[in-house]
């Protein structure tokens, strides 16, 4: 096996901006922040950060509608402060990935600017602009991810344009040869700049269908879905031709030592290990989200684990998310019993794990009043869309003044128990779950099996999960009781020497002969 790369070994951190770190007393949280807190993250254990979207932007979704690929939006500072952050970054070891984000601008952006001032601007053809139906409603029935139909009609000029989400949010068309080399050109900008690599937004819609037809229905659909979910996205996700797209995306990357690129994929497996590319020339990480919403026992997981092992292509290498800024937080999915056994499953799988800001803390979902909502996606649909708000809500630092977030009232509200759940209170006390994910992070660079190693089932039966991680003699066992009553799991004649090294919170290591007898929703690593 030849020497393993950063994003192979590491582990990746999500930190969302606006909710990272205020260095300005303004309530958002900024890039000089962020530099300020990541002697935290080297203390964690993580190897590179992803920020999401730092550039500038009217924020309609909060950085999501890009109004200029190629500046900071001056909420976050400027291009001195992301040098600045990219330079501390780098002196201490942690890489720098930025969010891309193609399938969509802003409707500020002066590429739409130009491209809506009339039929016959040369940018016309740099968004996706369509005559009305006969009826003169739009083109055809594809749905928004916000809710409602997915065009919007021009007055000016007498055209439909494409939006997947917002109206603010016009689709790119790139299918367009000059809207395609001025995106590549800006992913170079960037890696001249010495970013790492880009975790690109919603890829697998960035190509649609060349004709438009309708979307067909749903046939599982019921009340209470959201609206995008009345149809199935044939035509308006995932086509064949997106993997022109991604490999001219993995050329420009090539170009450059080391670089990472990591695509936001919503789709089943066998789809998902489609975007590595035929011949290895698609991202290196097509984001693994299946855990956000995997059913939470034993055997389900066995299932889903050893189906995308073996689904994996020859040199594709495997990864795991268990949080993000779009999903409810795992303590609330699992419970708070076991977000620290789901931080253990996420830590030890093989691959690269990706892990949200303040699930090392434990953080659940938090409550925002209806008057202090600003998630767009709710906004529209708050009857049937997750409020992306809950999961957004500043870091909690300290127990000072807003958590040590800001100096003043932060955009969104803290966490209720942020005087008790932040990162000082968490950060000394051996039984936090934040002592709990260093630990973890500590032991997987410590040990290649762990980091580097195969994946080998060894259990599922009832209500423990165990398997093994190997590399040449470094050998681990995971087992990890995703119920709240005791189990007893029979060690395989192999495991009977290894030691218990590390558990979850507040547990014991107990092991009697050829059986390891687990409390509750515990976790249990042996060595």
């Amino acid at each position: 096996m030849t020497e393993p790369l950063w994003w192979q070994k590491g582990v990746i951190y999500q930190v969302y901006p606006r909710s990272y770190a205020d260095s300005n007393g303004d309530g958002i949280g900024d890039l000089a922040g962020v530099a300020a807190r990541l002697d935290y993250l080297v203390d964690l254990g993580v190897d590179a950060v992803w920020l999401s979207p730092i550039f500038p932007s009217p924020m309609a979704d909060f950085g999501y509608d890009v109004a200029d690929y190629r500046g900071i939006d001056p909420r976050f500072g400027t291009l001195a402060d992301f040098d600045a952050l990219r330079d501390a970054a780098h002196a201490r070891g942690l890489k720098l990935l930025l969010d891309f984000v193609p399938n969509h601008s802003s409707s500020e952006h002066p590429w739409f600017l130009e491209s809506r001032a009339s039929r016959e601007n040369p940018k016309r053809d740099w968004y996706i602009w369509r005559d009305a139906a006969p009826d003169g409603g739009p083109p055809n029935n594809w749905q928004s991810y916000f809710g409602g139909s997915a065009w919007e009609w021009d007055a000016a000029t007498g055209q439909y344009y494409l939006h997947q989400f917002l109206k603010e949010q016009p689709e790119l068309n790139w299918r367009n040869p000059d809207l395609r080399a001025a995106m590549l050109e800006a992913m170079r900008f960037w890696f001249d700049r010495g970013v790492d690599g880009f975790r690109i937004d919603v890829l697998w819609l960035a190509i649609k269908h060349p004709d438009f037809p309708d979307n067909p229905a749903n046939p599982a659909w019921r009340e209470g879905m959201q609206d995008i979910e009345r149809l199935l996205p044939a035509h308006s996700a995932d086509q064949p031709e997106m993997m022109e797209i991604i490999a001219a995306m993995r050329d420009v990357t090539d170009a450059y030592p080391e670089r990472v690129l990591i695509g936001e994929i919503y789709l089943p497996i066998p789809r998902l290990v489609a975007y590595y590319g035929a011949r290895g020339n698609g991202v290196h990480l097509p984001f693994n989200f299946h855990l956000l919403d995997a059913t939470w026992d034993a055997a389900a997981l066995a299932r889903l684990i050893a189906e995308y092992e073996g689904a994996l292509p020859a040199g594709g290498w495997p990864n795991w998310v268990l949080g993000n800024h779009d999903k409810p937080r795992v303590a609330s999915r699992v419970g708070p019993e076991q977000a620290a056994v789901a931080m253990m499953l996420l830590l030890t799988l093989r691959g690269t794990p990706t892990l949200y800001q303040g699930d090392e803390l434990g953080m659940p979902n938090v409550p925002i009043p209806p008057e202090r909502v600003q998630d767009p996606q709710a906004l529209r649909e708050p009857d049937t869309a997750f409020n992306r708000d809950e999961v957004r809500t500043p870091m909690p630092w300290d127990a000072s003044a807003h958590a040590g977030f800001s100096t003043v009232e932060p955009w969104l509200p803290l966490n209720p128990d942020w005087a008790e759940r932040n990162v000082m209170a968490q950060r000394d006390d051996a039984g936090s779950m934040l002592a709990f994910t260093r630990a973890l992070l500590q032991l997987r660079r410590a040990h290649s099996a762990l980091s580097v190693g195969s994946w080998h089932a060894v259990s599922s039966d009832g209500a423990v999960l165990a398997y093994e991680r190997r590399h040449g003699a470094d050998r681990v066992l995971v087992a990890l009781n995703l119920s709240d009553a005791p189990q007893a799991l029979a060690l395989p004649d192999w495991a009977v020497t290894l030691a218990p090294v590390l558990t979850t919170p507040h547990h014991d290591l107990r092991a009697e002969g050829a059986t390891l007898l687990l409390a509750p929703n515990q976790g249990i690593l042996l060595l």
